[in-house]
């Protein structure tokens, strides 16, 4: 370890340090800042808790919630209140009974000074390792004066140099305006904030505006509050993940699939099958799942749009027995719910199951229901970038499924991620004989050949057939195709 680099402590938050780069740096101060609902008590009594082991101390300071409140809150999360070591403040002005309020002197001369002098007794006396304060909130309103505030902060400031106490401040941010005299005042700054949702759960960012003389992971950060407290889920950078891999193909168990791709999908590599509504895309995808989870290598599947039974239904009426393989573990199925969930919190979820089951195959089914989880579309191509460049760097062949709105025609999407994938298969329906037929084309792919034909797709109970090119026809894009007669009939 570099001995110029200052020591770091945990701060208890799954996720957090990695953001951190290791943690705090410690015997420094730290605002957390963020609205009322965004977390701070919850990520500050984690910080506390993380602290309590033999040889050391921590303290929880509080000037608004009551030790009740916080100990239930403490409960509710499964942890143990007596393990949270709480000192409670509460001004004499805030109490009900009139001889403890000051009647000759303004509250503003008398309590801040008398609070500020047992709090520092109390550290003096303890000798803290790690301290909470919450919340500044409190100390503003018994200032009165924001000169004065800040003038006792920064006093509180130099009370802990020299200390080895690491402190973190809390405000609830109820002044009015940024407070960028208080964040200079800190060695470190994080921000929690709430995105509403026209519909489902209130999305949660964290970002850590500064960390004084350290480096740490920019931008904004998905994270959730849960039974256990929060669970930060650090933003993909693919780059970080650069693992060799064996650049080999993987194949179905369709010989006539694997040959419009050249012999097989490349590992490491994303394909986007893409089309209307009913036309394959899913069951398609799933050929290769099943095919790799029956070879062992284990696949994953995100079902946004269906539900599993449903899913696993359909596959298993058309051959493909996907139980089997999801008793075996070689195969799993995961419900997906867009109203519940953050992309980070999605990105986390398949970069945990590929480092941790060595995951070779994954299926987003589809990127409709992945982009109904984003607050907005514009953000939708970053987060794919990332999350595909890591799975492809993995060495993970991925299937994105994507719907076009329309059935016969002119298809249209509402936003473009084929640029994003290795490889584009297109489907299509099209009327022959009168009865509407599918068919399948590989249109684009980067690494290697792949068949220039259309082929047509058939779906039957006996399982899945890719049936010659269509060299009959003209025309079969446009969904309603012509006969092309051979140059000696013309």
């Amino acid at each position: 370890m570099d001995q110029n680099l200052p020591r770091r402590i945990e701060t208890g938050v799954s996720g957090l340090d990695d953001i951190l780069s290791g943690g705090f740096p410690a015997g420094q101060m730290y605002l957390v800042e963020g609205d009322p609902g965004t977390g701070k008590t919850t990520l500050a009594m984690q910080f506390i808790l993380a602290g309590v082991k033999p040889g050391s101390s921590s303290l929880y300071i509080t000037l608004s919630e009551s030790r009740d409140e916080l100990e239930s809150s403490a409960s509710s999360h499964g942890w143990n209140p007596k393990d949270l070591p709480i000192a409670e403040f509460v001004p004499a002005e805030a109490s009900l009974h009139p001889e403890e309020q000051y009647t000759i002197f303004r509250p503003s001369e008398v309590e801040l000074s008398d609070t500020i002098q047992k709090l520092t007794k109390l550290i003096d006396e303890s000798k803290p390792d790690r301290v909470v304060i919450d919340s500044l909130s409190e100390l503003r309103l018994l200032a009165a004066d924001p000169m004065r505030y800040r003038r006792q902060l920064l006093a509180l400031k130099h009370f802990f140099a020299g200390r080895d106490c690491t402190v973190l401040l809390l405000d609830d941010r109820t002044a009015e305006g940024s407070d960028t005299q208080l964040q200079s005042i800190a060695h470190g700054v994080l921000r929690l904030e709430k995105m509403h949702r026209s519909y489902g759960v209130t999305r949660r960012q964290i970002e850590v505006v500064k960390l004084r003389g350290s480096a740490f992971r920019e931008g904004f950060h998905d994270y959730t509050i849960l039974r256990g407290g929060l669970c930060v889920y650090p933003r993909l950078v693919a780059q970080e993940h650069l693992d060799p891999f064996v650049g080999d193909r993987i194949t179905s168990n369709l010989p006539s699939l694997d040959q419009m791709f050249g012999g097989g999908i490349n590992r490491g590599s994303s394909s986007l099958l893409i089309g209307p509504s009913g036309c394959g895309k899913s069951t398609l995808s799933m050929v290769y799942a099943f095919a790799a989870a029956q070879r062992g290598d284990r696949a994953v599947v995100y079902v946004f749009d269906e539900v599993l039974r449903t899913a696993q239904d359909r596959l298993e009426s058309i051959g493909i027995p996907v139980r089997e393989e999801i008793a075996k573990g070689t195969l799993r199925m995961v419900q997906v719910d867009p109203a519940t969930l953050s992309p980070g919190e999605f990105a986390s979820q398949i970069t945990s199951d590929v480092q941790i089951n060595d995951t070779r195959v994954v299926v987003i089914d589809s990127l409709n229901g992945y982009l109904t989880s984003m607050p907005g579309e514009k953000d939708l191509n970053v987060h794919l970038h990332e999350l595909i460049s890591y799975l492809n760097q993995k060495g993970v062949a991925t299937f994105l499924v994507y719907t076009q709105h329309g059935l016969i025609g002119s298809m249209q999407t509402e936003v473009d991620v084929s640029y994003l994938s290795d490889t584009v298969v297109l489907l299509r329906y099209f009327e022959a004989a009168g009865s509407l037929r599918k068919l399948v084309s590989v249109v684009k792919q980067r690494v290697g050949q792949h068949e220039d034909t259309l082929r047509e797709l058939k779906i039957t109970p006996k399982g899945v057939e890719i049936g010659e090119p269509l060299t009959s026809f003209r025309g079969v894009m446009t969904g309603v195709p012509e006969l092309e007669l051979p140059l000696s009939a013309r």
